[in-house]
């Protein structure tokens, strides 16, 4: 079709009027982005460098748009640029609809000024480093249908007049240190559709008014100190997709009428302080793909309707006081990939439906009160990478299906009544780097065959019945990466396995590099998964959930193991925790652990140890607990630096030590001056318990023995030598104490086996 001549030209002087006007901006708007320009500390950087007087601004600057020859774009995102707002002309530039500061290191506050950009309709000045309240003026930017402040350090109020902008459709504020309440004004923002306020400091309850924006499909209200509960006006945001409230100070139960919002995809509501009952009304959520419910007071049965919820793929409702048995149905949602119930009063055994969870990446249902076997599907279950039921009443064995190929990342079985072997399919796990079967009634030798784990980083196998000498292997690289090892409370004998500690490779590695500590961390997909392990430190047992990847320990204690300490344990440099006690290891302590330069804690008592404390353990610096009691050491305590913070309680029991704190001196003293009745009989009961003992030894010999025993008591109290008493004395105390401390043992034992029995 031939264009008329007339129409032609009409659009070809359309188009060049169009051509000549946008592609040169005004003098005056040239001029002041100059001298904003000036004010930057790095205003040469290679993205600014093309903004310059003799260059066409609407051409050729970075990040300028114009529109019929005026600004109407300015984009500087991600640009680098090191500067202040003060001098950013607000008032010339009349004709700006979009103006983007975003992900630079802009300082100071936002000027007063701002409310001059009336024609704003996008003002994104998110992740720098602005700081001041949020002025008021802002509400002047009628047209403003974004605004994006957050990651700053804006603080003081959010400004009631933000509710005069009717025409915004996103109001991202989060992660600042905004304080006070919500304002209601935010209500009459009907066209709203993000609204992202987390992060802050905002306090009191959620405004009811906030249920008046229907066009909301992303809230944002987490990790503030909001109170009060949850407004049931909420269930009016029918188009709702992610409401996250977590980390507040919530209370009272979940409103039902959240189960309504039939688009809800996304509720997150964990860690507050919310009650009652899980809303059966849930089950009304087809779409729900993340229920995220832990650490809050909820109580009563899980709900059967729960079991609609066919999309969901994250159900996390450990921390809770949910009790009853886990519902069978659950095992039917097929897609449900991370699945924590760990932490309430479940009861029961573990669903055998939960086999047909073929997506399942995590389940953890540790301190809860399940009973029964572990399922054997666990061990052949292709996409499990964490396996957590630690602390319930679990009996019978370990499965037997761990398969080649298995993407087990962690198990963790501590504290049930699990007996039997240790199974060797776990072998087939060769991405594990947890293994936690400790507390538990299991009966072999050490698993030697695990060594073949090559990323195994913690071993915890204590308090079972484990038994024998460790026998190592001639693989070169067994246990290269392992940081923790505990088989403490076992029935290990033989000989410290001096060929397997040279093997610990990640034991004698100390990473300069690392700045922040930075937690041991077991990557699931896109998430992070933090363990749990029980360890002994500085003389306690703790439980952590969260431990420093810096963090090694070795625990051997509470074994028979017999022999000397080898001296290779000195090069181990990395070292935090060494626990040889309750053993029968003999000679001396070498001097080469003076090299375990970042220790915190050793303990080394109730062996059979001899000869002097070397000196080169003065020069460990890190030391904040050291246990050498209750040995046969002898000879000076090395004094200066950590070795001044410990009390005498650290060596008791070594009669033939002296110096500082056993004794007032170190001269040629054989015998400490010290009191023996301030031995390790702590209490009454054990006062008690030793008095009884010894009088019940001294009137066994009442008959014949009597007078002999008197004469002999007499002539020692006669000449002033009351060493052979005290020493007589001190022997059948150590005798009374480890008799004790067995007794103790073996209650705490029969206490916890009772209790599960219960």
């Amino acid at each position: 079709m031939i264009v008329p001549q007339k129409i032609f030209l009409f659009q070809f002087f359309t188009l060049l009027y169009l051509v000549f006007t946008v592609t040169f901006a005004s003098t005056e708007e040239v001029t002041v982005l100059l001298k904003w320009k000036a004010t930057f500390k790095n205003k040469n950087n290679s993205l600014m460098a093309s903004r310059r007087p003799s260059s066409n601004a609407c051409k050729d600057w970075y990040g300028v748009i114009c529109f019929n020859g005026r600004i109407n774009m300015l984009n500087i995102t991600n640009a680098s640029v090191i500067g202040t707002l003060y001098d950013f002309p607000f008032s010339s530039l009349p004709f700006l609809e979009y103006l983007d500061l975003s992900m630079n290191n802009f300082s100071g506050t936002i000027p007063l000024e701002i409310g001059k950009l009336t024609n704003l309709v996008y003002l994104a000045v998110h992740n720098n480093q602005i700081s001041g309240t949020i002025p008021p003026q802002i509400d002047l930017q009628t047209k403003l249908q974004v605004l994006r402040l957050f990651e700053n350090h804006l603080s003081g109020t959010i400004p009631r007049e933000i509710g005069n902008l009717r025409s915004l459709t996103k109001l991202s504020l989060g992660t600042n240190f905004l304080n006070g309440s919500i304002p209601t004004s935010l209500g009459n923002l009907t066209s709203l559709c993000f609204l992202f306020l987390h992060k802050n400091q905002l306090s009191s309850s959620i405004p009811k008014e906030i249920g008046n924006l229907r066009s909301l499909t992303k809230l944002s209200l987490d990790t503030n100190f909001l109170n009060g509960s949850i407004p049931t006006s909420l269930g009016n945001l029918t188009s709702l997709c992610f409401l996250f409230l977590h980390k507040n100070q919530l209370s009272g139960s979940i409103p039902k009428e959240i189960g309504y919002l039939k688009s809800l995809t996304e509720l997150h509501l964990w860690s507050n302080s919310l009650n009652g009952s899980i809303p059966a009304s849930f089950g009304n959520l087809r779409n729900m793909q993340g229920l995220i419910l832990h650490n809050n007071n909820l109580t009563e049965e899980i709900p059967s309707s729960m079991c609609n919820l066919t999309s969901l793929e994250q159900l996390y409702l450990a921390g809770n006081n949910l009790k009853g048995k886990i519902t069978q149905c659950l095992g039917n949602i097929n897609g449900l990939q991370l699945f924590t119930m760990s932490h309430n009063n479940l009861s029961g055994d573990i669903p055998s439906s939960f086999c047909n969870l073929t997506s399942l990446r995590i389940l953890e249902l540790g301190r809860n009160n399940l009973k029964g076997a572990i399922l054997e599907c666990f061990g052949n279950m292709s996409a499990l990478e964490v396996l957590s039921i630690h602390h319930n009443n679990l009996s019978g064995t370990l499965p037997t299906t761990f398969s080649i190929g298995s993407k087990l990342k962690s198990i963790n079985l501590q504290e049930n009544e699990l007996e039997g072997k240790i199974s060797v399919s776990l072998a087939n796990c060769k991405e594990l780097q947890v293994l936690n079967l400790g507390d538990n009634y299991l009966v072999d030798t050490f698993p030697m065959w695990l060594n073949t784990l090559p990323k195994l980083q913690i071993l915890s196998l204590r308090l079972n019945k484990l038994h024998g000498p460790i026998r190592t292997s001639r693989n070169g690289n067994m246990f290269s990466e392992l940081r923790i090892i505990d088989l403490s409370y076992n029935a290990f004998t033989g000989n410290l396995p001096m060929s397997l500690l040279q093997h610990f490779k990640a034991m004698r590695k100390i990473d300069q590099t690392i700045k922040a500590p930075t937690y041991l961390t077991i990557y699931v997909g896109e998430g992070r998964y933090h363990d749990h392990l029980t360890v002994a430190t500085k003389g306690l047992e703790r439980e952590l959930e969260n431990f420093l990847t810096i963090y090694t320990a070795i625990d051997l204690s509470s074994n028979r193991f017999e022999g000397q300490i080898p001296s290779i344990m000195g090069d181990l440099f990395a070292l935090r925790v060494l626990n040889l006690s309750h053993n029968v290891l003999q000679g001396h302590i070498p001097p080469s652990l003076g090299s375990l330069s970042v220790v915190e804690s050793l303990d080394l008592s109730f062996n059979q140890l001899s000869g002097e404390i070397p000196e080169q353990l003065a020069a460990l610096t890190s030391l904040a607990f050291l246990s050498l009691s209750h040995n046969h050491l002898q000879g000076c305590i090395p004094q200066g630096r950590q070795f001044a913070t410990f009390e005498k309680n650290s060596y008791d029991g070594n009669d033939g030590l002296r110096g500082f704190p056993v004794s007032k001196g170190c001269g040629n003293i054989l015998i400490p001056e010290t009191n023996y009745t301030d031995y390790a009989v702590d209490d009454d009961e054990s006062t008690s318990e030793f008095l009884n003992e010894f009088w019940k030894a001294a009137l066994m010999g009442y008959g014949s023995g009597l007078c002999i025993g008197l004469s002999i008591v007499y002539f020692m109290i006669s000449t002033g030598n009351l060493k052979w008493l005290a020493k007589i004395i001190e022997e059948l105390e150590n005798k009374i104490i480890r008799r004790r401390r067995k007794k103790k043992q073996s209650q705490r034992h029969y206490k916890r086996r009772n209790k599960k029995k219960k």
